[in-house]
């Protein structure tokens, strides 16, 4: 009995409410495990993104550090660093968000303000042009990585929680609804067969006093 709802009634009306009840439950059960599969494909894809995103920071990185010491080689370390903190490049990262499977996920992009490099073409070297091209290529990438990454969290996490729900569905919520519902129709049926064997009892005593 430990199943059954409490507060039910042995009622035809309380039956009715049960089975649709039952109904909607497994109609959402159905549901939400096709967002779970959907959910845990978007999850996968996000996976091999991320993978392929590394990869490109990676290598930016290593281009933009390679290009770094070239110039320091070639110009020295003190004159890179002068240049460096002359530069006015600057950078806005906008955030917003966009649905996926009913998941918030977001949605990065960064914009750089890049004026004429603080440096005249003969007391500098190529280099130092391409250390600063690599370098931005290389923080779009990272912001890129970014945005995956907090993408696969937020996938996971939702992954968890509807695999929550379609468990407590399958073993908690649709097995009670299940239990009720005989509980309701049972008792229904043995007062069925009581008010017969009433009623045959009465008919019985009046066709005999007849």
């Amino acid at each position: 009995m430990s199943k059954i709802l409490p507060g039910t009634k042995t009622t035809r009306m309380e039956l009715l409410l049960l089975k649709n009840r039952k109904r909607l439950a497994e109609r959402g059960h159905n549901l939400l495990k096709e967002k779970r599969d959907s959910l845990i494909m978007e999850f996968f894809n996000a996976i091999a993104e991320i993978k392929e995103a590394r990869q490109t920071v990676e290598a930016n990185l290593k281009e933009s550090f390679s290009a770094l010491t070239q110039a320091k080689m070639i110009m020295g370390p003190a004159r890179v660093i002068e240049f460096a903190n002359s530069s006015k490049v600057s950078a806005n990262l906008d955030i917003s968000t966009r649905s996926m499977m009913g998941v918030r996920v977001p949605v990065l992009s960064i914009s750089q303000e890049i004026p004429e490099f603080p440096y005249s073409l003969p007391d500098s070297s190529a280099k130092l042009d391409t250390m600063a091209i690599k370098f931005q290529e290389a923080l779009k990438a990272i912001v890129q990585l970014a945005e995956i990454e907090s993408t696969v969290k937020r996938l996971a996490l939702e992954i968890e929680r509807t695999k929550r729900r379609v468990s407590a569905l399958e073993t908690v919520v649709i097995p009670r609804l299940e239990a009720t519902t005989r509980f309701v129709k049972l008792a229904l049926e043995e007062r069925e067969r009581e008010d017969f064997f009433r009623i045959k009892i009465i008919r019985d005593r009046i066709t005999a006093e007849q």
